[in-house]
């Protein structure tokens, strides 16, 4: 008897880390393959001197809370607002969402990024989802109160990370906005990509 491979099946907007030589999924939970990555390569590095550490020892425990607290209603809340199956479920991931937003709208006034003065993996968790938020979350997924472009802080932190060297090699708008609208039929039957935003991030 053929024994048949197991299929498993992946939400496909998170990545994997997998091990080459194993043959085997090493992780796909987006959090824990940042902190991965950060600590494998770049161990007890510091930004200001060329290294690229994004959760430093000193920072950890708040870094850690800066993503709970930005997980739940905003990475998060987009989702469980375009997927809501009730009006009032809807509403309730729409109002956490946009106060997040502004309540992150008032910390920007104060620094440059979540945690301070420099990027950490806080502003990568964030970025993620304000980078895409115009293009797709805005009209596909109903979270239409404001646009990010909208909120003077964060549009300028958007802009300020997104210059970040190879940073923009990883925003295909193309790419973002094809997988969005052509994967969730129930949202978008028809599959048809939107033409715009032109986003102004010069």
């Amino acid at each position: 008897m053929k024994q048949e491979s197991p299929v498993i099946i992946f939400d496909l907007t998170a990545g994997v880390s997998r091990d080459k030589q194993q043959q085997t999924i090493v992780n796909n939970e987006s959090r824990e393959i940042i902190r991965m990555l950060d600590q494998a390569f770049f161990p007890g590095g510091n930004i200001e001197d060329g290294d690229r550490n994004f959760c430093p020892q000193d920072l950890q425990e708040r870094v850690d809370q800066t993503i709970d607290a930005i997980y739940d209603p905003i990475n998060n809340g987009v989702y469980r607002a375009g997927f809501a199956t009730t009006q009032g479920a809807y509403e309730d991931a729409v109002n956490e969402l946009f106060a997040a937003l502004d309540h992150w709208e008032a910390v920007l006034e104060e620094q440059d990024y979540l945690c301070g003065d420099r990027l950490t993996e806080a502003d990568i968790c964030l970025f993620t989802t304000l980078i895409r938020f115009d293009a797709v979350y805005y009209g596909h997924f109903k979270c239409n109160r404001r646009h990010i472009w909208d909120y003077p802080q964060l549009w300028d932190y958007v802009k300020r990370i997104y210059h970040h060297p190879g940073i923009p090699e990883t925003c295909n708008f193309g790419h973002i906005k094809a997988h969005y609208y052509r994967s969730h039929k129930a949202i978008n039957p028809t599959g048809i990509v939107p033409v715009g935003p032109d986003l102004p991030l010069s």
